[in-house]
């Protein structure tokens, strides 16, 4: 509805209304003027006609005269709307009888009983009642009566409501005579003030149809236009200062898409880690789609003496250029009291390789460069960056910039500490953290490889297992970080005697493994000798000058000489280093025909020993303490079988996989299981306990009914026992144990996987299986203090765990500085023998 219509139907409603209150309390105000001229009208009536009555009785007259009187009274009023009637009261009829007149009614009564005179008002009518007394004269015919004494009555009546309606009739044609008046003047004030108002709405909307961009509020200017009414000034003028408020805060459509646009290349994929150099260019390509951006620079700080800079180029630039905007970035961080001045500063470029070539002078990059600058190192050590761009002449740009720099700060040292961090953790997926060798993990897979390789051509290979002789009491005398050295001395200098083609691992604490493609036994027994001189010669000094030493002792095994398959030639090399160790160590155990036999027969014999043990329960539990980090409390305990052999335990590594080799694994598992669910129930420990399970138990086919009838009938609750899966050993069965760990996650059991890190599948592991816990292989842990890859690798993994809500088992722990160290990192549990060796029973 428009405003002209609104008012014009306002001002008719307003003025009906008005004419029909008025009417409606003049009408009122009539009648209560009519009803009291009837009152005092009445009043008056009853006086005269009381005077003409005392009058004429005054004279003596008689009963006819009487009559005639009040005859002559009624008749004067008969075609009047007033009436009179006289009465005649008790004491008048005792002395002169009845005469005819209406009965009386109560008023009347009170009245000639000696009330006063009353008026009387209903409706459209007046009554006055009037009390005719008796004074002195009266006595002279009224013998009986007394002075005082009411003798009658005089009633007036009035009808008034003809009287009104006339008035009214009256007053409502003199209102309609008047109305035309009354309305032409009310359309000329409503159109005077329609006429305002929408002058007023043609200048808002001249002003607010101009306004296509934030820009435009600059020309509305509202408090300066003259609208008629003071009321209306003011609000115009308060539209201004809502003008000059928006103009300070709003933000430009053009503007958000800007933003919006940079921050849709922000997104970081699992491609931006191969190179996070290229992932910047690619960026800054993408800003330029958004706005023009020829340099961005960021800057890093690397340990506490050096700023790397990094520059990025849209074009190729200049050679003057190029040095102008070096020369200008490092003079920024000279004049910037954050850093330190005399750390040494390296410059990067990254520019495209073709390209029109860009050039730029000083003025031009100071005026439109904008950087962001940080106290501390944020992720990935980068502490500031910057970019170049006309655009930032624009103060809302400007402002819309630097929130910008802030995210891209987080997002470019994100990317490259996401980079640093994948290719760390690629590297010891493969590597062994200590020695720089291949781990276990990548051992089997090039061994399994070599056994297919030299099947299909027809060759031999030979496998050396190298173990160090008594590496134990040198950890003991000289402590862990002496016992690293010397083992890092020792694997360089074994590295050295093989061959380049040659694949050299460690398998594990002091043992190493070699695989020597293509080579006789007589060849491998003299690579085998030199590498048992070499470890030899190796000595290492501690502090003090004490001197390190050792020797070690290495089995051999030949393909297919020895066995045809990887794992039967690793268990004969084993033998055969046992072999060499019972024959006093430092040499090598080189198998004859003889001994050939006698290995097999040993293999045979221990396999079956190991059997035999299964089936006369003599493989029991340990537990292991793990404790709670941060509270300080044991709050779990790892289950390791042991196998009882004339009054000693024999560790698992020295008969698992006899038991796997048997196919026994399941039942073995079982076996360990069922003892320590009995433990637990036993001492009442409400913590968790972790139980390893083989690979291939789980591919027995009511292996899972088993394991969980077992925990049922312990009467132990499902959420305290925590499946540990081996991470190097799962690559192979992760159908079948993603499948398996989701029916054991369905049942309230938790999961844990054991040597995270090891193999090239960690991540995977994260992300297809519900895992609650990740054990940190403990290479990494022991030697954090020392290692700052190892410390980043293991804080990379609590990280990423966290984010998970992963809980971190930190394994190895053997010292009361690497537990300190654990804790400030975040880490939440550790194991180790400096929490607790392996007890027969909880809490022992």
């Amino acid at each position: 509805m428009r405003i002209r219509s609104f008012i014009m139907s306002a001002s008719a409603l307003v003025a009906v209304v008005f004419f029909a209150v008025g009417y409606f309390a003049i009408s009122r105000i009539l009648e209560h003027s009519v009803r009291e001229d009837a009152r005092q009208s009445s009043a008056a009536t009853a006086r005269i006609t009381f005077a003409s009555m005392y009058e004429l009785m005054s004279t003596g007259w008689n009963r006819r005269q009487a009559e005639q009187f009040l005859e002559a009274v009624r008749g004067a009023a008969r075609d009047t709307s007033t009436q009179v009637e006289i009465y005649r009261g008790p004491v008048v009829a005792r002395d002169y009888g009845d005469i005819k007149q209406p009965p009386l009614d109560e008023s009347l009564g009170r009245l000639l009983a000696g009330g006063p005179a009353t008026t009387e008002t209903s409706g459209s009518s007046v009554r006055y009642l009037m009390p005719l007394v008796a004074d002195e004269r009266c006595l002279r015919c009224h013998v009986s009566a007394r002075v005082g004494a009411t003798l009658g009555a005089i009633e007036v009546r009035q009808d008034f409501a003809a009287l009104i309606a006339t008035a009214n009739r009256d007053f409502l044609l003199w209102l309609l005579a008047i109305a035309p008046l009354a309305m032409a003047m009310a359309a000329a004030v409503v159109w005077r003030v329609n006429q305002r108002l929408e002058q007023s709405i043609e200048v808002v909307d001249a002003a607010v149809t101009q306004v296509e961009a934030v820009s435009d509020l600059r020309k509305l200017e509202f408090e300066r236009h003259d609208l008629g009414f003071d009321e209306l000034n003011r609000l115009f003028g308060h539209l201004g200062d809502l003008v000059a408020k928006l103009r300070r805060v709003a933000v430009d459509k053009e503007v958000l898409h800007f933003e919006i646009g940079l921050l849709e290349k922000f997104v970081i994929t699992s491609e931006v880690v191969r190179d996070w150099g290229d992932y910047v260019s690619r960026l800054l390509e993408d800003i330029n789609q958004v706005m023009h951006t020829p340099v961005m620079f960021s800057v890093f700080q690397v340990g506490d003496e050096m700023l790397e800079v990094e520059i990025f180029w849209s074009r190729p630039p200049d050679q003057d250029t190029r040095a102008m905007v070096e020369a200008e970035v490092r003079h920024m961080i000279d004049i910037d009291g954050r850093f330190n001045h005399s750390a040494d500063v390296a410059v990067h470029h990254h520019c495209p390789a073709q390209g029109e070539p860009l050039s730029m002078d000083l003025e031009t990059f100071v005026l439109h460069t904008k950087s962001l600058m940080v106290d501390r190192p944020k992720i990935g050590g980068i502490v500031g960056i910057g970019v170049h761009s006309e655009m930032i002449e624009d103060e809302t740009l400007r402002l819309v910039t630097d929130s910008i720099l802030s995210t891209m700060l987080n997002v470019v040292g994100s990317v490259k500490a996401i980079h640093k961090y994948t290719r760390d953790m690629e590297y010891y997926a493969t590597r062994d953290p200590l020695t720089d060798l291949y781990n276990r993990r990548v051992f089997w897979e090039l061994f399994e490889y070599e056994v297919a390789r030299a099947s299909r051509h027809g060759y031999e290979f030979a496998v050396l297992l190298v173990d160090l002789d008594n590496f134990k009491l040198i950890n003991d005398n000289f402590g862990h970080a002496a016992g690293d050295v010397y083992l890092q001395g020792v694997a360089k200098a074994m590295k050295r005697t093989l061959r380049p083609g040659d694949i050299f691992a460690r398998y594990g604490g002091d043992e190493f493994v070699a695989l020597l493609p293509e080579i006789t036994a007589e060849t491998a027994t003299a690579v085998a000798n030199r590498v048992l001189d070499a470890a030899a010669a190796v000595e290492q000094f501690t502090p003090d000058g004490s001197r390190i030493a050792g020797s070690v002792s290495i089995g051999l095994a030949v393909y297919p000489l020895h066995a045809d398959n990887a794992k039967d030639l690793f268990l004969f090399a084993d033998n055969m280093m046992y072999k060499a160790k019972g024959a006093g160590k430092h040499q090598v155990g080189v198998p004859g025909e003889q001994e050939v036999a006698e290995v097999f027969r040993d293999m045979t014999a221990t396999t079956m020993m190991v059997v035999k043990a299964i089936n006369e329960r003599r493989i029991v539990p340990f537990f292991q303490p793990i404790l709670d980090v941060r509270q300080d409390y044991v709050a779990g305990y790892e289950v390791l079988s042991r196998l009882e052999q004339d009054g000693t335990h024999l560790e698992a590594a020295r008969f698992i996989e006899y038991a796997e080799k048997a196919g026994a694994i399941h039942r073995l598992d079982t076996m360990v299981m069922e003892q320590a669910l009995r433990e637990l129930a036993r001492s009442g420990f409400a913590g968790y306990l972790f139980v390893n399970l083989s690979p291939r138990a789980l591919a027995v086919a009511d292996f899972l009914t088993v394991l969980k009838r077992t925990v049922a009938n312990a009467g132990i609750e499902p959420a305290q026992v925590v499946f540990e899966i081996t991470e190097r050993d799962t690559v192979r069965n992760i159908s079948i144990l993603e499948r398996m760990v989701n029916e054991l996650k369905l049942d309230g059991f938790k999961l844990a996987i054991d040597d995270f890190g090891s193999g090239f599948s960690s991540f995977q592991y994260l992300r297809r299986l519900p895992v609650d816990f990740v054990k940190i292989e403990g290479d990494f842990v022991v030697n954090i203090l020392n290692s700052e890859r190892d410390r980043a690798f293991v804080q990379t993994i609590w990280r990423l765990a966290a984010d998970l809500k992963i809980q971190v088992v930190a394994e190895h722990v053997e010292d009361a500085e690497v537990l300190a160290e654990l804790k400030r990192i975040g880490i939440e549990y550790a194991q180790g023998y400096h929490v607790g060796r392996p007890g027969r029973m909880i809490g022992a």
